[in-house]
């Protein structure tokens, strides 16, 4: 349909023509953003972990034994997957002193709201 034929007789036609060109280019959007194969999750040895983690082979091993560290084993090798890694290191966040007052404030009001009357 062309820009030129939009009439008032014709309006539904161009309405329903442009509803069809928006679905079309939905559909092709779609199916670009649409990973064909997803990305494989790939074992790493200790050498990466070591250096992924910034720890020692020593300390890993000991993180290891501990049940610390996320990691699988075959036979005697280990095995390690970036992203629970990193995942753990999030995990470990120290809270900052700003943060530990908001929550003992939070939390000393919310237990002795209740009592000041």
């Amino acid at each position: 349909m062309n820009a030129n034929e939009i009439s008032f007789e014709n309006l539904p036609k161009a309405v329903a023509h442009l509803v069809n060109e928006v679905a079309e280019i939905k559909s092709l959007m779609a199916k670009e953003h649409k990973p064909l194969n997803p990305p494989k999750r790939i074992p790493i040895g200790i050498d990466d972990a070591c250096r992924i983690i910034g720890k020692a082979k020593p300390t890993v091993y000991t993180l290891v034994r501990k049940r610390l560290l996320p990691c699988y084993k075959n036979g005697k090798k280990l095995y390690f997957f970036e992203d629970e890694l990193l995942d753990w290191i999030t995990h470990g966040k120290k809270k900052t002193i700003q943060e530990i007052e908001r929550e003992a404030s939070s939390e000393y009001q919310k237990r002795y709201k209740g009592l000041r009357r």
